[in-house]
């Protein structure tokens, strides 16, 4: 049996360690980008694992260099969305394709709403389970931090 001892979102890297300080965010922003790896930063509010088209905040940054320019956006993006998940995603294009070459959340709501496993009984002895995230019960604006 897995067990997630954060009780949190567990998504991209890093996600059963403890909460990246700036400095961190700062160190792995710039191992991405001394690969050459485009950053983009992402924000939902329904983080259900099948949602992977969370929302785009700014443009991808593609001839920034230095970490502090990539955290200063980050940090403008909690400013906007402080009880959103918020993302850093590196795109890597090394091999003439835009692949991720790394992700992982960088802000999460203060009280994360959770999944439940919804059961459904078919025929003779088959069983479907899906996920649904607690989040999705409300509107889009009213989902984080209650």
């Amino acid at each position: 049996m897995m067990t997630n001892p954060v009780r949190k979102i567990t998504q991209g890297q890093f996600s059963f360690l403890p909460e990246l300080t700036d400095a961190e965010i700062a160190l792995q922003i710039q191992y991405g980008l001394d690969r050459g790896y485009a950053w983009s930063i992402e924000y939902t509010d329904d983080p259900h694992p099948r949602n992977t088209f969370w929302e785009m905040f700014g443009m991808p940054m593609f001839d920034l260099k230095d970490a502090a320019g990539v955290l200063a956006e980050v940090n403008s993006c909690r400013q906007t969305f402080p009880q959103h998940y918020i993302r850093l995603v590196a795109f890597d294009a090394t091999r003439g394709i835009e692949s991720i070459g790394m992700s992982f959340i960088v802000n999460r709501p203060a009280k994360e709403p959770g999944f439940g496993l919804i059961r459904q009984e078919l025929h003779g002895r088959t069983m479907r389970y899906t996920v649904h995230s607690y989040a999705s019960g409300r509107p889009e604006g009213e989902r984080g931090g209650n």
